[in-house]
Order: C-alpha cells, then sequence, then structure tokens
C-alpha cells in the first residue's frame, strides 16, 4: 500500500532518483576534505614567519633625530628590512628608516637606530620586517 501523500506529491512533482543524490554527498564530502587540508596548510605557512620583529622602545634625542632599538628574529639565514618611522603628535610621518639584517648575521638580535626627522617626534613606530620572500612586514 503506498502513502497518499507521497502519491500525490509524486504525481505533482515526480518521483525524486534515488541514486542521484550519492555523487552529490561524495563530491561535497571531497570539496570539504580539500578545503580543510587547504585551510590547515594556509594555517601552518603563515604560523612560521621567516623574520619576527617587535619595538623594544625609542628615545626622543632631539627635534631632528629620534633613536629606536627594535629586536629582529629570523628563522632562516635571510636578508632582513626593517622598516622604522617617527611620527609627530598629530600622527603625520616625520620620518623613516629601514635597517637590513644581513644574512649572516645571528638569527635574534637587538638592533639601535637613528631616525632623522623632519620636525619633531613624538613617536617611533615598527612598522615591521619582511624578507625577500616575504612582503607582508612582520
Amino acid at each position: 500500500m503506498t502513502d497518499p501523500l507521497t502519491d500525490h506529491l509524486a504525481a505533482r512533482y515526480g518521483r525524486s532518483r534515488k541514486g542521484a543524490r550519492r555523487p552529490l554527498i561524495v563530491a561535497g564530502a571531497l570539496l570539504a576534505v580539500a578545503a580543510l587540508g587547504w585551510l590547515i596548510w594556509v594555517a601552518v605557512q603563515h604560523s612560521t614567519p621567516p623574520v619576527a620583529s617587535r619595538l623594544i622602545g625609542f628615545e626622543i634625542v632631539s627635534p631632528a633625530t629620534a633613536k629606536a632599538t627594535i629586536e629582529v628574529e629570523r628563522t632562516d639565514d635571510v636578508i632582513a628590512a626593517c622598516r622604522v618611522q617617527a611620527k609627530a603628535s598629530d600622527f603625520s610621518v616625520v620620518g623613516e628608516v629601514t635597517v637590513t639584517v644581513a644574512a649572516d648575521a645571528p638569527r635574534r638580535q637587538t638592533l639601535t637606530t637613528d631616525v632623522s626627522t623632519q620636525r619633531a617626534a613624538t613617536s617611533v613606530v615598527l612598522i615591521g620586517c619582511t624578507t625577500p620572500g616575504s612582503d607582508r612586514p612582520r
């Protein structure tokens, strides 16, 4: 005996194909596994950057000079370029310098650099360090 509601729906919309769902489910599962694999790969790649840096401190030496102390840590023996900016009280950039860390330098080191300014600075900011293989400052 058949259900009258099922017969009515089948007459109105047509019978569902039982085997048509399985390929869609398999394709969806494969797509989900591929997306999860990609997500894990991206997370691992970005969790171990080739260079990391932080601003230890700064000192405003004169209206034309600021001094910054930064710490640079590299995972590989690569050249790193670290960008330091001096900013005025209105947050405009009044001085900038790029410090290059040689490939044969110690992997973890503290550097002090002078930043020449156009006018009096009130703060110094470390934008970050990049390597030839990465464009994002860290």
